[in-house]
């Protein structure tokens, strides 16, 4: 059977160099609403590129528009982050500023989101010279595969017949291979451990690095490596073999400089839960994960540079959004130095019953696709009314109405419960078109819209 290359996610090109009304559209493909949110971020990551076709005199005067983004729960502040992730080509982290705490104190230092972007750009340039130089990997994997399976013999070199009987043999045993014929038989093969930084391993405690750390990770992989020989069948082997190769292929050294300078010049941080960071100062002892995290995230926004163990990375053009609900504090409870740093705020809009509606229809990953889907894979058919989504719409709201209002994420627990049974008695052993009208959303979900404790629960 022919090896699967590596699977990585598809990107646009680079975002960047889309008109901002193209990345609307692509964020649309995703998200309801949230017009003004989506403006803003097209616009300040089309400045990227534009910045980088700005002449080199006043190309580094031109700093990143940091944004927050202000709404409550379940509106799509994360998602917008998420979308952002898989669609920039570009470094991208999302961290959570409840996360962290000033430095000198147990948990993660601020500056380990920068580190954190470092690793996502190796990861990310490493896959794409990895996809460039596959197909050779590929060849030279089945080729040491070949030489397990069929080892030459030392009588080739003097008698020709040999060779080419053994040439005739090799053909013939590269068929099979292909084939998948030969999946069952077992090869021995000597295992190297990695000899480049493997950015998810060797994390110190707490998130937090400093030269020590950098310098125990330059020391374990200057160490030489010793090979291990294991046994496994030829699948295991061949993938073995093809990721040694794609090791050798990639120079981690231009890896590395590229990833780098991705992040200086085109690094986008997502601060969640930002204002779970904001508020009055702590007067009863150390306020070591409120403003003392806003005075150490300060300069790292503002432009600093920032140790990793890839080398230093300068933070002046990186694009920094942050998000939260504000509900008992605002933006305004921000040290002023913070919010200076943040020129763009964008509120969201709550989300209506209207909306409920377009979110379980128009997205391409809408929730009645999701189950639609996985009933699929029980040989059935799921089919929503339009007036059954009316009717989820409508539930969905009244239970955030009335209780906490936690916005889109209510479709979920809805359609959880909605389709509990139906989910549950599948397979029945048959195949069939299910129909879900809003009649049967009506009987499964009236009982516990109504029942105050049940709704609590189940809702």
């Amino acid at each position: 059977m022919t090896a699967t290359p590596p699977v990585t996610p598809e990107p646009l090109p680079w975002l960047e160099e889309l008109p901002p009304r193209q990345i609307v559209a692509e964020l649309d493909r995703y998200i309801v609403g949230q017009g003004a949110a989506k403006k803003a971020i097209a616009i300040a990551i089309r400045n990227r590129w534009r910045r980088s076709q700005a002449p080199e005199g006043i190309r580094d005067e031109i700093t990143p528009s940091n944004i927050i983004l202000i709404g409550p729960t379940g509106v799509g502040k994360t998602e917008i982050a998420r979308r952002l992730a898989r669609l920039a080509g570009a470094p991208f982290v999302k961290v959570e500023a409840s996360k962290f705490t000033e430095v000198g104190y147990v948990g993660r230092d601020v500056e380990s989101m920068v580190r954190d972007l470092v690793d996502a750009a190796i990861s990310l340039v490493r896959a794409e010279r990895e996809d460039e130089v596959w197909p050779h990997a590929e060849e030279r994997a089945t080729e040491r595969l070949l030489d397990l399976l069929l080892p030459a013999a030392a009588a080739e070199d003097v008698d020709p017949a040999l060779k080419e009987r053994r040439k005739a043999s090799r053909a013939k045993l590269k068929q099979q291979l292909i084939d998948g014929k030969l999946d069952d038989r077992e090869v021995d093969i000597e295992v190297t451990p990695m000899n480049y930084p493997n950015p998810d391993s060797m994390q110190p405690p707490g998130g937090m690095e400093g030269p020590e750390s950098a310098f125990t990770d330059w020391l374990m992989d200057m160490l030489p490596k010793k090979k291990k020989r294991r046994s496994a069948k030829v699948p295991e082997a061949r993938r073995i073999l093809e990721d040694e190769e794609l090791r050798k292929l990639v120079d981690m050294d231009e890896t590395v400089n590229e990833a780098l300078d991705r992040v200086e010049n085109h690094g986008i941080i997502f601060i969640d839960e930002i204002d779970k960071i904001a508020g009055e100062r702590n007067t009863t002892g150390p306020d070591v994960s409120r403003e003392g995290v806003q005075r150490d995230l300060l300069p790292v926004v503002e432009g600093s540079t920032v140790q990793t163990r890839y080398g230093y990375v300068r933070t002046d053009h990186i694009l920094f959004v942050a998000a939260g609900a504000f509900h008992v504090s605002k933006p305004s409870d921000l040290i002023p130095e913070l919010q200076g740093r943040f020129p763009i705020r964008v509120e969201l809009e709550p989300l209506t019953e209207k909306d409920f509606v377009r979110i379980l229809t128009e997205p391409e990953n809408a929730l009645t696709k999701q189950y639609s889907a996985l009933v699929a894979a029980e040989k059935c058919k799921l089919d929503f009314t339009a007036d059954a989504i009316d009717e989820i719409a409508r539930t969905a709201w009244i239970a955030n109405d009335r209780m906490e209002n936690i916005g889109a994420r209510r479709l979920h627990t809805v359609m959880s419960a909605l389709v509990e049974d139906l989910l549950f008695d599948l397979p029945d052993g048959s195949e069939r078109t299910i129909t879900i009208t809003a009649e049967d959303v009506k009987q499964r979900l009236a009982s516990v819209v109504q029942n105050d404790d049940l709704r609590k629960y189940i809702l």
